[in-house]
C-alpha cells in the first residue's frame, strides 16, 4: 500500500509541475511577440510545434517508459524541459522559439506527463480503482495550472519573461527528485497485465486491428484542439476584449481549479458507469458551454465562469480514454497504446494552438475558431458512442 501511495503521489507530482509550467505559457504572448517582434502566428507556432513534438514522441517515449521504466525516462525528460526554457529566454528570434518553446520543451513534456507516468500508476493500483488513480493523477495537471499560471504572471511582472522563463526551470528541476517515486522496471507480461506472452508488436497489431481505437484517437485530436487554443490564445482574446492580461491569467488558473475537481470525478465516474458514454457527455457539454459563452455579453464575471465550466470538462477526458485503452488492450502496453492516442490529441494541439493564430493574423478575429471548437465538439460527442470497450478476446483468455 504505502509503495500504491508513493508512486501515485510522485506521478500526480511530476504532472502538476510539468502541465502547470506549460499552461502558462500562453501569459508569454505579448510580451515576447513585442521584444522579438513576431505576430501571434509565429508564438502560435512555437506552440503548435510543441505540441506536435510533444504528441510524436509519445509512442516512442511511452514504449522506453514500459521497457526501462517510467523514472529514468522522466528524469531525461526533466532536462531536457529546464535545458528548453532556459534556452527560450535566450531567444532572439522566432527561429530561436521554434527550437526551444517547440522542439526541446515538446520532447521533454512528452517524458514527463500522462503517458509515462499512467503506465506506472496502472501498473501498482487494482482494476477497480484504476480509474480513480488515473483521475488523481490528471488532477496534479490542474493543481499546477492553479498554481503556477499565477506564479508565472507574477514573475513575468517583476523580473520579466525572460528572467521569468528561467526561474520557471528551476521549478521544473523538482522533478529529478520525484522521478526516484516512479521509477522501476515493468514485469514481463503476465495475466494481470492483460497480455501473457504477448509481444509490442503483437500488441501494436491487435490495436491497428480494432475500430475502437482510431475513434479514441479522432476524439482526443478534438479535446488537444480545445486545450491549445483556449490555453494558448484565450488570454489574449481577453486582452483584446479590454478586458486585461489579469483576467485571463484568473481565467486559466480557474480552469486548473476547477479541473481538479473535474479530473478526480470523471476518473471516479469512470470506475462506475460507461467510460464512452462519460466522454461523448463531456464534449457535447463543451460545446454547450462555448456557445452560451459567445452568445452572453462579454465581461470579467462571464470570462471567468466560462473558464470554470471549461476546467471542469478540461482533462477528465485523460482518465476515461487511458482507462478505455488500458481497459480494452490491457496494462502491459499502456504507456505505448495510450501514447499513440495522445499522439491524436497532440495533432490537435498543433491545429488549434496555430491555425487559431493564423485567422487572428488573416482575420483579425478568433470568430473562426470559435466556430470550429463547437462543431468540433459535438462531432467528437457522436464518435465515441459506437466505440467497442469490451475488453479485445486475447485479453479475456488471459484473465480466464
Amino acid at each position: 500500500m504505502k509503495r500504491t501511495g508513493w508512486v501515485i503521489f510522485s506521478a500526480a507530482a511530476i504532472v502538476t509541475i510539468a502541465m502547470g509550467v506549460r499552461q502558462a505559457f500562453g501569459l508569454f504572448l505579448p510580451d515576447m511577440s513585442t521584444d522579438l517582434s513576431i505576430g501571434r502566428s509565429s508564438f502560435g507556432l512555437s506552440l503548435a510545434l510543441q505540441n506536435l513534438l510533444f504528441g510524436l514522441a509519445q509512442p516512442f517515449v511511452g514504449a522506453l517508459a514500459d521497457r526501462h521504466g517510467a523514472g529514468r525516462v522522466v528524469a531525461g525528460g526533466t532536462l531536457l524541459y529546464a535545458a528548453g526554457l532556459i534556452a527560450a529566454s535566450l531567444a532572439g528570434s522566432a527561429i530561436g522559439l521554434h527550437l526551444s518553446f517547440g522542439l526541446m520543451v515538446g520532447m521533454a513534456l512528452s517524458a514527463t506527463t500522462f503517458v509515462v507516468v499512467l503506465g506506472a500508476v496502472g501498473r501498482v493500483v487494482t482494476p477497480e480503482r484504476r480509474s480513480m488513480a488515473f483521475g488523481i493523477v490528471t488532477a496534479g495537471g490542474s493543481l499546477g495550472q492553479f498554481l503556477v499560471v499565477p506564479a508565472g504572471q507574477l514573475l513575468i511582472g517583476e523580473l520579466g519573461w525572460r528572467m521569468a522563463l528561467v526561474a520557471l526551470a528551476g521549478l521544473i528541476a523538482v522533478m529529478l527528485a520525484l522521478a526516484v517515486g516512479v521509477s522501476g522496471k515493468p514485469q514481463a507480461a503476465g495475466p494481470q497485465a492483460g497480455g501473457a506472452g504477448q509481444t509490442l508488436r503483437q500488441a501494436l497489431g491487435e490495436a491497428a486491428g480494432h475500430r475502437g481505437f482510431w475513434l479514441l484517437n479522432a476524439g482526443f485530436f478534438v479535446c488537444g484542439f480545445h486545450v491549445a487554443f483556449i490555453a494558448t490564445h484565450f488570454p489574449a482574446y481577453l486582452t483584446d476584449k479590454g478586458l486585461g492580461l489579469a483576467i485571463g491569467a484568473n481565467a486559466l488558473a480557474l480552469v486548473g481549479l476547477f479541473n481538479i475537481f473535474g479530473s478526480y470525478l470523471f476518473g471516479v465516474w469512470g470506475g462506475r458507469w460507461s467510460k464512452k458514454g462519460l466522454l461523448a457527455a463531456l464534449y457535447a457539454a463543451r460545446g454547450v458551454v462555448m456557445i452560451a459563452f459567445l452568445v452572453t455579453p462579454l465581461t470579467p464575471a462571464s470570462a471567468l465562469l466560462f473558464a470554470a465550466a471549461m476546467g471542469f470538462l478540461w482533462l477528465g477526458t485523460v482518465p476515461l480514454t487511458s482507462g478505455l485503452v488500458g481497459q480494452i488492450f490491457g496494462m502491459r502496453y499502456l504507456s505505448t497504446l495510450y501514447g499513440i492516442v495522445f499522439l491524436g490529441h497532440q495533432l490537435g494541439s498543433f491545429c488549434g494552438a496555430w491555425i487559431a493564430g493564423l485567422m487572428f493574423d488573416w482575420t483579425g478575429s478568433y470568430d473562426s475558431i470559435w466556430v470550429a471548437s463547437v462543431a468540433l465538439g459535438f462531432i467528437a460527442a457522436l464518435l465515441h458512442l459506437p466505440i467497442p470497450d469490451r475488453p479485445v478476446a486475447r485479453v479475456q483468455e488471459a484473465a480466464a
